[in-house]
């Protein structure tokens, strides 16, 4: 029986790992996907401190790098339950199941895609959805923002600050976002809003990303607008449907935790992306794991 699984290998599941590690827990972590989680699509990262600057997939490896050199078990499987039975937890996988202690449940979240034309082949390469991760990219350039609620407000008033033009693709008739930010995007000369239009697919040319092509709902007449970059802000999707029976989620499938990242399930924890919070960044999910690691050992003690 393992002190603590931890389900993902994102910077909340590594940081929650190495601090269990080091304070002498048995420790296991599972991971279906490539070590690292969403930081393996962002081409550059300027926000973390210690790396004036460095890719994501790099950034990733140092972090998988240095678990390997403390000799953390790592599983790769997909969690599909997780059980109570006593004192203990059964972590449920598409292999085996496995008991333990504690559970720190890190498995991310991942943004909604269009789904469209070129979108998977264009990602970090002209398609971003994190505008505080690659805003900086795009300085004095031209974007596209496609989406209509207040991540794609706010996230356009970010940009509006540092692109030279940030048009909002929006598939209705007004926005969604909050009055509040939609006076805000009023003000800005360089934010224009093209509404009653979705997006057909991406451009690309010359082996590089050129555009986006747009339909227009009403008329379906179509065009194509000449950028440099997309930000999609679509909404995201936490990665809990293993958790569903645990009742630890909000309605959004968020997993709500208190500053001590504990569930309201004795030895249960969450941090990371997968938790409801304010800020989604590396820092945060960072300081999350290794709090939700903390409390986990305080309970196996």
């Amino acid at each position: 029986m393992y002190d603590v699984i931890i389900i993902g290998c994102g910077c909340a599941g590594i940081s929650a790992a190495i601090y269990a590690k080091r304070s002498n827990m048995d420790v296991l972590i599972i991971e279906s996907n490539a070590p690292g989680g969403q930081i393996n699509k962002s081409s550059i990262i300027e926000n973390y401190p210690g790396f004036e600057s460095i890719d994501g997939p790099s950034l990733a490896y140092n972090m998988f790098n240095q678990l390997q050199k403390m000799e953390i078990p790592y599983k790769y499987g997909k969690v599909i339950d997780i059980e109570l039975e006593n004192n203990k937890k059964i972590v449920i996988t598409d292999k085996e199941r496995i008991e333990t202690k504690t559970v720190i449940i890190a498995s991310g979240r991942n943004p909604r895609k269009l789904n469209i034309e070129n979108e998977d082949k264009l990602s970090s390469r002209g398609i971003s959805w994190c505008a505080i991760c690659d805003g900086n990219l795009y300085k004095d350039k031209n974007v596209v923002v496609i989406g209509g609620g207040n991540s794609a407000a706010e996230e356009s008033l970010y940009l509006s600050k540092i692109a030279k033009s940030v048009t909002i693709i929006n598939r209705r008739n007004e926005l969604r976002a909050d009055e509040s930010f939609i006076n805000e995007l009023k003000k800005k000369n360089n934010i224009k809003i093209l509404y009653n239009y979705k997006p057909l697919k991406f451009i690309e040319e010359e082996n590089k990303f050129s555009g986006v092509e747009i339909q227009n709902t009403i008329d379906d007449k179509k065009e194509t607008i000449k950028c440099d970059g997309v930000f999609i802000f679509i909404g995201y999707e936490p990665e809990t449907t293993f958790c569903k029976k645990l009742n630890i989620t909000d309605e959004n499938n968020y997993i709500i935790v208190n500053d001590k990242m504990e569930t309201k399930i004795d030895g249960i924890y969450a941090c990371g992306d997968v938790i409801k919070k304010d800020l989604y960044q590396i820092v945060t999910s960072i300081s999350e794991g290794a709090i939700a690691a903390t409390s986990a050992k305080k309970h196996v003690d």
